[in-house]
């Protein structure tokens, strides 16, 4: 990832900086910050917003900066992991598809996990699955490869553990709802 550009005291005193070019006491030099005039808005590097991003598996460029989520819940402890990107379209893909899979699988064994943190670590990675299908494909940097994206989510056996809970969760509803009335 490209550094932010520094301001240097040969471009003049640094505005609004009333040390002057050095920053003050000795510090390093301010950094050339973004104030709207490239994309990115306020605050952003203007640097970091006009290098191209390359994936960090493979090091293939278009790549998207995404994080992609798992969740692990077991009774009452819960496991929150994610792995940030940026991934391009074939390694984020398989990312996505491996983190789904772990959610499906292990995500469901607690009541929160169940009802408020599976789904949404599920959704967040339909998002990212989307984001990274959308873009173009890339090759690889030399002397490396993509990673393996696999078979589909839905094509994985581990995924249709999730049937085990949500069957279970059903149940308990139905049951609870019969005994009511």
């Amino acid at each position: 990832m490209a550094t932010p550009q520094h301001h240097t005291s040969a471009q003049g005193p640094v505005p609004g900086n009333p040390y002057g070019a050095a920053g003050g006491y000795g510090q390093a030099p301010a950094p050339a910050w973004n104030h709207g005039t490239v994309p990115g808005g306020w605050g952003a590097p203007a640097a970091a917003n006009q290098a191209p991003r390359s994936c960090r598996a493979c090091g293939g460029q278009s790549a998207e900066d995404f994080k992609v989520r798992s969740h692990v819940g077991v009774l009452i402890m819960m496991k929150f992991e994610h792995l940030n990107g940026p991934f391009c379209r074939a390694c984020g893909i398989a990312v996505v598809r491996q983190m789904t899979t772990r959610t499906l699988c292990l995500g469901w064994w607690g009541p929160l996990s169940l009802v408020i943190f599976n789904p949404f670590t599920l959704v967040w990675n339909l998002l990212a699955y989307r984001k990274f299908s959308k873009l173009p494909p890339s090759a690889p940097a030399p002397g490396r490869t993509h990673l393996d994206t696999g078979p589909a989510v839905l094509r994985r056996p581990q995924a249709y553990v999730t049937l085990i809970p949500i069957a279970w969760a059903v149940w308990i509803i139905s049951q609870a709802l019969t005994h009511s009335s």
